[in-house]
């Protein structure tokens, strides 16, 4: 096959692709290799215009994406209008923010090709928390500070609280990423302290993580309730817990100014 109809993405397949945290140049080659090569993309509400940019006008693109608390595409929906595009012969893209396989109801959509017998393939992307600790400079996982690195999603249904095992991720000598938890910045901080974890345990909330627009705000867990609230946007959010944390947030903050001073 050509280039632009490589043999791994033939007529009436499916990829799910990792559009990473929104720098385009955080897209692996092969990301934009797939999405050259597509019929008909369906994209995240977090992929970031930048990457659909990358997208040739003659492919098809359609957002289907999902929010906290703005009109969302029902996954049922999203996983049939995927099936029906590769039963009618599309090469089709299904463009995740992130990595598809990390919060990203990546075995949903998946199932639904496999029951339907489309071949359907994962490509990786770069998760948000990468990113975040690259913007940082620093580490999530360094010797004497953090043993184990751990991702949780405090997303929920609304008015309900996260239901995670704080007793387990209370380590000192941890890092935890939260996704998606802007709302739920409260349960996390109590949840976390209830199970022993110390209040002044340093936290970073990020926001448009490697976009232009990106910003840090150090906060403490104890104070991580009021400054998610005072200092977060509409923007797509990161929380990151622990001691790694605060290694290169000097720097990180030096940047941050050095940018947004520059025309």
């Amino acid at each position: 096959m050509s280039a632009d109809f490589p043999e791994d993405f033939p007529k009436g397949s499916v990829w799910l692709v990792g559009a990473g945290p929104g720098d385009p140049e955080l897209l692996t080659r092969k990301a934009e290799r797939l999405l050259r090569a597509a019929d008909v993309v369906y994209y995240d509400a977090l992929v970031s215009p930048a990457i659909l940019d990358l997208i040739p006008a003659s492919i098809a693109r359609h957002s289907v994406g999902k929010r906290a608390g703005r009109h969302s595409v029902p996954q049922p929906m999203i996983c049939d209008t995927i099936v029906k595009a590769a039963l009618s012969g599309q090469r089709v893209v299904r463009l995740k923010g992130g990595d598809p396989s990390i919060f990203g109801r990546a075995n949903e959509e998946l199932d639904a090709c496999r029951e339907n017998g489309i071949a359907v393939r994962v490509c990786a992307g770069v998760t948000t928390a990468s990113a975040a600790a690259a913007s940082l400079g620093t580490s999530l996982t360094t010797r004497g500070l953090a043993r184990r690195l751990t991702f949780v999603t405090a997303h929920t249904a609304k008015g309900q609280a996260p239901a995670l095992d704080w007793a387990a991720l209370a380590d000192p000598e941890a890092t935890i990423a939260v996704y998606m938890g802007k709302a739920a910045a409260g349960a996390v901080s109590d949840g976390l302290m209830r199970a022993g974890l110390s209040p002044d345990t340093p936290v970073a909330l990020m926001e448009n993580v490697s976009l232009p627009q990106e910003r840090v705000f150090t906060t403490s867990l104890r104070l991580l309730a009021v400054s998610a609230k005072a200092a977060l946007g509409d923007g797509p959010a990161l929380i990151l817990i622990g001691a790694v944390t605060e290694a290169g947030l000097a720097e990180a903050r030096a940047a941050i100014a050095e940018r947004a001073a520059t025309p």
